[in-house]
């Protein structure tokens, strides 16, 4: 990582903050609303959008423009917007559509800022349950319900003693699904459904592993910052950088990252 003059930390930590109470308000005031409809964005499968996503990924594009406007920004809904600093803000307004939709409160926006090596600085905030995970510049917590607490992920390296999360069943390809179910096979429990907040869960200590694949740099990054931040490793299937998305391994230490990444291997892309 670079080394950042103490005012721009304070600068990227302060305007993360800012994307991120600018996002709330604009994903609360849809969900679970009356009405709410979504649009597909793809012919063959079922990728909804909504009125709230492009909301709240306008309301962070303002913050950025006041705030940070010689950045780059790289958003879900939105694209690229070239800069001029060498960092990047990558934001996903609402990374779980489909559960927001659905109603259940593990969708969330996600927040990162970096370079072309990765992430310095992320958040993953869920607006309805009022938590936020931050993670960078040697810092992780969560400011939630329970006050603020600091991240640590678990110390737990037997697979199976862990706990593995996706967001779906069958992962991606026939080949992912059967380098997941390959994981699957050797740890305690799995569970599916949750989206960024596994990731989540991760750097609070509550989950070991979380495993996918086709995913986007926006689904990551603030991910990759908080897990790490919070003493995680985060790579792709071949133990590579995974800031640009693909096939993603979340681990809770270095220990059960190593066990989990010998059986996942032989199916990496």
């Amino acid at each position: 990582m670079k080394n950042f003059p103490d005012a721009e930390v304070a600068s990227l930590k302060s305007c993360a903050i800012a994307l991120a109470e600018a996002a709330r308000p604009r994903t609360l005031e849809h969900f679970r609303s009356a009405g709410l409809s979504a649009e597909n964005k793809l012919k063959d499968s079922f990728d909804p959008v909504t009125v709230a996503d492009r909301a709240a990924e306008k309301a962070m594009r303002d913050v950025l423009a006041e705030l940070r406007p010689d950045d780059a920004i790289f958003g879900e809904e939105f694209g690229r917007k070239e800069g001029t600093s060498g960092l990047t803000w990558v934001l996903d307004p609402i990374d779980g559509t489909r559960s927001y939709i659905s109603g259940t409160p593990t969708w969330g926006v996600l927040i990162a800022v970096g370079d072309e090596n990765g992430p310095v600085l992320g958040i993953i905030d869920q607006p309805y349950i009022g938590e936020r995970f931050f993670g960078g510049f040697g810092e992780a917590f969560c400011d939630g319900p329970l006050g603020v607490r600091a991240l640590k992920t678990s110390d737990i390296s037997d697979l199976s003693e862990a706990t593995l999360f996706t967001t779906f069943p069958e992962v991606g390809t026939e080949a992912e699904r059967q380098g997941f179910e390959t994981v699957r096979d050797q740890v305690q429990l799995t569970r599916y459904g949750t989206d960024c907040y596994a990731y989540a869960l991760v750097a609070a200590g509550q989950v070991e592993l979380v495993i996918e694949a086709g995913l986007n740099a926006y689904d990551v990054q603030g991910p990759i910052a908080v897990i790490e931040a919070a003493g995680g490793v985060v790579t792709n299937w071949q133990g590579g950088p995974a800031h640009e998305g693909g096939q993603i391994l979340a681990a809770a230490n270095a220990e059960i990252h190593a066990k989990a990444l010998a059986l996942l291997k032989p199916f990496a892309g």
